[in-house]
């Protein structure tokens, strides 16, 4: 039996290509996966719904102007590192897969010292902390896009793709209308403000809601802070508007809801880099203030597959959804150009790089 830790968390972009590449390995290895995150992050949810064996290690960001902040990651580097190091000697890998946020950085070092191979994926453009940490401790490193190979030792670094969860391969258009309840004939619009949900696109969006909603259908994913607010702002909505407005805090359904649907809406978190080009979906994207998702955003941009909007641009936003909804022959140009960028053998080709490492 293999034994594989992943690692990686924070948001989203970081766990799901982990757990695209668990699905692979589990289809197809005698395998048994270990997740080693944080103890309250979002990826221990995630790893607990696909009954993986969770290892919460402590973790903090080693970085900041404050010297108490700055501290305080350096300790806990140290500590997630011995605390990395008992749990592999109980846990027995043989390889583990990192896929960035702070919480890797000291899994990936212990992994070094107990003499287990290391594999990190880049799912950004530019790499954040964490990944710059482990590329002097990586045994190979894979990456979403050629443009990463700036930031990272070329003799290590492979371009995969970004991988892709099973769920992607397996939706459809009717899947996403029936399980959405939505409309025939109707245009519509996915509002995705990332894992954790974006306050700022939420509240362009619901301010918009009497002008939208005469000519589209809009599903409209809120993250958890906001959902209460827009789901009364719903109730205060025309019969018809009601119906064309399908508002949840979180979906894990959001393949078929990107099947189903003529443009999103969204953050540019790492997850845009390969969730968006497997659906062909075109996107409006509104990066976050970090660089990362600026980069991922560009690169969506330069090939004609999206729209980026600044978050001071967002009075505009109402009018460009409808620009682009309203002409059939730019969605299928936007679409074509997104779905170009689909790397169909990422999870593949970053499995055989943790098998040729073993």
């Amino acid at each position: 039996m293999i034994k594989i830790v992943l690692t990686g968390g924070g948001t989203g972009g970081h766990v799901y290509p982990a757990l695209a590449v668990a699905e692979q390995i589990m289809e197809n290895f005698d395998a048994e996966i270990f997740y080693y995150g944080t103890k309250h992050g979002p990826e221990r949810t995630i790893a607990e719904q696909n009954n993986f064996t969770y290892r919460a290690i402590s973790a903090s960001q080693v970085r900041g102007k404050s010297p108490i902040r700055l501290a305080t990651g350096l300790f806990n580097l140290w500590r997630g590192t011995k605390e990395a190091q008992k749990k592999f000697r109980k846990d027995q890998p043989n390889v583990v897969f990192a896929t960035g946020g702070y919480v890797a950085a000291p899994i990936g070092r212990a992994a070094k010292i107990c003499g287990i191979p290391l594999i990190v994926f880049q799912p950004d453009i530019y790499p954040g902390w964490a990944v710059k940490f482990l590329t002097r401790y990586a045994t190979s490193i894979a990456c979403s896009s050629d443009k990463s190979l700036d930031y990272l030792p070329p003799l290590k670094t492979k371009v995969t793709g970004y991988p892709i969860r099973k769920q992607f391969l397996e939706a459809t258009p009717n899947k996403g209308k029936i399980n959405f309840a939505l409309m025939e004939n109707l245009p519509t619009l996915l509002v995705f403000g990332g894992s954790l949900g974006s306050h700022s696109i939420n509240t362009t969006i619901s301010n918009s809601l009497h002008k939208l909603l005469r000519n589209m259908q809009i599903i409209h994913i809120t993250g958890i802070h906001d959902f209460e607010k827009i789901s009364l702002l719903k109730e205060k909505l025309l019969p018809l508007e009601q119906l064309r407005y399908h508002v949840v805090e979180y979906s894990n359904d959001i393949a078929n809801a990107m099947a189903i649907s003529n443009l999103t809406v969204t953050r540019a978190g790492a997850s845009i880099l390969g969730e968006l080009p497997a659906s062909g979906l075109p996107a409006i994207v509104i990066p976050g203030s970090f660089s990362d998702q600026i980069n991922n955003a560009n690169l969506l941009v330069e090939k004609n597959a999206a729209v980026m909007v600044s978050e001071n641009e967002l009075d505009n936003l109402p009018n460009l959804i409808t620009e682009i909804l309203s002409d059939t022959k730019r969605q299928q140009y936007m679409a074509n150009n997104m779905k170009n960028l689909y790397k169909p053998d990422a999870t593949s080709q970053i499995i055989k790089m943790l098998m040729e490492a073993i």
